[in-house]
Parts: C-alpha cells; structure tokens; sequence
C-alpha cells in the first residue's frame, strides 16, 4: 500500500495502519486451521438441520469468479442443497457464462439467472460515470447483493454464502469507496445524474441490511473460505482440473465492466490500482511475499491494443461515443460523501451497539 490510501499512516518500523489492523483485528475472525474446520462443521450441521423440508438450505450467488465457484464446488462437496443465483448485468464475458455453465453442471445445481433491466443498468451506469465519484461499480455490486437478499427472503432461505474471504480480500483502503450496499447514495447520484425511472431495479434500504434481515428474519450471511485454508492458485487449479474451469487472466475478468474500471478508471482517475490492496491481502494471509508482489506491480494493468479494444465495447454497450467517454474521464471529481448517503444512520447504529454491549457487556457482531 501506499499514500494513495489518504488514511494511511506508517509507524517508526515503517509498517502501515492496514498491516497492524489485520494483525490486532482482522486476523482474530480468520481460521485457515483446525479450530475453523470444527468451527465450519458447526456451521454447516446447524444450516443442514435448520433447511430440513425445505428445497434448499442455502443460496450462492455465482459470478463464474474464482472465490464463489470455488464456494460452489465445496458446497457439493459439504452435502448441501443451495439455490444458485447468478445476476446479469449485462456485462458478463463468454468465458464468465462458459464457467458458470460448467459449475452448475458438474454440481447438479438448480440455476435461476436474473437479467436486470439493461435500459436501467444503463442509466444508472452513466449517473455513476457523471457524477464523477470513484467507485463506478456500484450498480453492479447492488444489485448483485441485493437479488440475494430478495431471493433468499422469497424462498425462505435462511443463509446467504459469500465467496468474500480474509486471505484474499483482508485489507482494502476504506477511504477508496463509500459501501455498495448503501441506497440512498445510489438513488441521490441517480436523482441527480438519471434520466428514467428506476422501475425494476431492486434496492435494500438501511434498516433491512442491519436490521430486518439479521434480526427480523434472522438472515445470515456466511463465508466459508475463512474457515479453511484458502489459496487463490491452488482453488484455481482444483477448479480447472475437476470442472475445466478457464482463468480470466486478471482479478474480476468476468466482468466486462469491472476489468476496464479496475484496471482503467480507477488508477487513470483517482490513482486507486486495486492490485496494491488485493496483493498486500496475499502478502499478510501468507500466499505471497513482499518482493513477488512489488515484481507483479512492475506489470503494466492494459495492453494497450486490448485497452483501445475494451474501450470500443465499452462504449458501444452504453452507446456512447468514444469521445464522450473521453469527456466522461475529465468530468469534476466527486467523493460518494457529496450526495446524500446513510453514514450518519450507520454512525448512529454504531453508537447504538456500543451501549448495548456496555449494559450487557456482550458485542452484537450479527450483521446481514
């Protein structure tokens, strides 16, 4: 990591605030060992017992990524009956299909594929790209969440597996985005930027997120690869052998959209390469060292030729012209902040559970 993470500070070692959060507090919800194994069969026995008569026990949601089609793959193997999701976006890759396709069928899983709205996704796609913020995924990311959540509270499914995990994901810049999850950020910058109506777009408000669904309806989100070692090459490897699986040759290439926001947008726009947080995660869970990953930097994030070639789709697919992407790139840069957004509910909530846990002297850590 370095400064362009704002909040980051170093101390006399030289050592960041993210390396000394993920040793003081992060490490202590990881269980790449025995005790997350028992850890996980307690999980597993009690989502087996609770979805007894039902069709399914859990629900998966697969982008055809590495972290959730490995989750897919060890669900098979766990005996569980998930109701697999997957969202269309509109920006899915033919290898992305071609995955999911493999996944579910060597699993025997039953897939419902939801295809949002693409007029909307469009829309709100250049709200997003107006309104100048960073985090540009944000569309996607909602909706993806929130089919989830609405599937899951339709079929009566209790338990929500996420393929998000520490060893790949354990330190991430929180002054880089605002949450994806927040509703009122996403309809203020569309209000503002929109042209159509969001008719079926589906959201989740503050209150279900913290406390309808964890609470109310007693919804839980669990994610396994915490409980188990878990290396990115090797879970590769497994899938290509078992299901002929095919690496997107980059984090998130399933996504057309995502690859030229990551790799584009983000560090053209804001100086944000997500490659520095994703390698310093591999880096403390162990899977690489300091040196491997300043040498996987060194690497260029685009072709040059495939960038010209991924920025002609791009545009093609908002129908835009490749100047008014160009003029898009240069509009005034916002933070999420500067729209209206669910902080001051979140900072309340927050202060909420620390009285709480100061009369009971228990820590709420239940969370949709």
């Amino acid at each position: 990591m370095d400064t362009s993470d704002p909040d980051i500070v170093f101390d006399e070692l030289g050592v960041c605030n993210h390396c000394v959060e993920f040793d003081a507090v992060t490490r202590a919800n990881w269980f790449p060992n025995e005790e997350g194994g028992r850890k996980l069969q307690a999980i597993l026995e009690k989502i087996k017992a609770d979805g007894a008569g039902h069709a399914y026990d859990c629900i998966i949601g697969l982008s055809g990524g590495v972290d959730s089609s490995y989750l897919a793959l060890k669900a098979k193997e766990w005996g569980l009956r998930p109701l697999v999701v997957h969202v269309d976006a509109g920006w899915n890759s033919e290898l992305a299909v071609a995955n999911i396709e493999a996944i579910v069928k060597y699993c025997g899983y039953h897939l419902h594929t939801h295809v949002v709205n693409w007029e909307e996704m469009r829309d709100l796609h250049l709200a997003y790209l107006k309104s100048g913020i960073a985090n540009q995924d944000v569309p996607q990311d909602h909706i993806f969440f929130a089919s989830l959540y609405h599937f899951a509270t339709r079929h009566r499914i209790r338990y929500i597996f996420s393929g998000g995990n520490i060893a790949t994901e354990g330190i991430f810049p929180s002054a880089w985005h605002g949450s994806a999850m927040d509703a009122i950020n996403l309809k203020a910058i569309h209000r503002a930027f929109g042209e159509h109506q969001l008719e079926t777009y589906e959201t989740i408000n503050f209150f279900d997120y913290y406390i309808g669904y964890p609470f109310i309806k007693k919804m839980r989100t669990v994610r396994p690869l915490n409980y188990m070692p878990y290396d990115k090459n090797q879970a590769v490897a497994e899938l290509e052998r078992t299901v002929g699986w095919r690496s997107y040759g980059r984090k998130h290439g399933e996504s057309h959209f995502t690859k030229i926001f990551q790799n584009h947008y983000l560090p053209k726009r804001f100086g944000y390469d997500k490659r520095r947080p994703h390698l310093s995660s591999l880096i403390v869970s162990g899977q690489m060292s300091r040196e491997e990953a300043l040498r996987e930097m060194e690497k260029p994030l685009y072709d040059l030729k495939e960038l010209s070639t991924d920025i002609g789709f791009f545009c093609k697919k908002l129908r835009i012209s490749e100047d008014d992407f160009e003029r898009l790139m240069h509009v005034p840069m916002r933070h999420y902040s500067d729209f209206s957004n669910w902080d001051k509910y979140y900072r309340a909530l927050k202060g909420i559970q620390s009285v709480v846990a100061k009369i009971t002297g228990k820590t709420v850590r239940i969370y949709s």
